[in-house]
């Protein structure tokens, strides 16, 4: 977001299975925060979760959250940068609850090795 430059807009859509009790989900809400450092805000500043009975073109620097729930689907975020005559989409789409369990295992090997403390995802991943 901090590199595409302020006539760019972010939108970001998740769909999950018809049972999920949050929305946006967890992961929606870190992309947008992720989003919005790169924009210099806060997701709580530049965070539009419902345009129902809005009119008028799109508030410049908003950064949009859409969330559709139904079916099985076990998770699927997109992020899209968009811009007159182009955009940029990021998808990532779980189809087997298998990979978190994956992801798990990873950090509990990682925390074995490491000093006691809070770490994100991110530390063990190395991003």
């Amino acid at each position: 977001a901090a590199r595409l430059g302020s006539d760019w807009d972010i939108e970001i859509v998740e769909t999950h299975h018809r049972h999920k009790q949050d929305a946006p989900s967890g992961t929606a809400l870190m992309l947008g925060e992720a989003a919005a450092q790169g924009m210099g805000t806060t997701l709580s500043e530049a965070g539009v979760t419902d345009r129902a009975g809005l009119t008028g073109a799109r508030a410049a620097g908003t950064i949009g959250l859409a969330s559709l729930r139904g079916g099985s689907v076990v998770g699927d975020h997109q992020v899209i940068f968009a811009t007159a005559g182009e955009r940029i989409e990021l998808t990532h789409r779980a189809d087997d609850r298998a990979i978190f369990a994956r992801g798990a295992v990873q950090a509990a090997l990682w925390l074995a090795s490491a000093p006691p403390g809070r770490y994100t995802m991110d530390a063990v991943l190395g991003v």
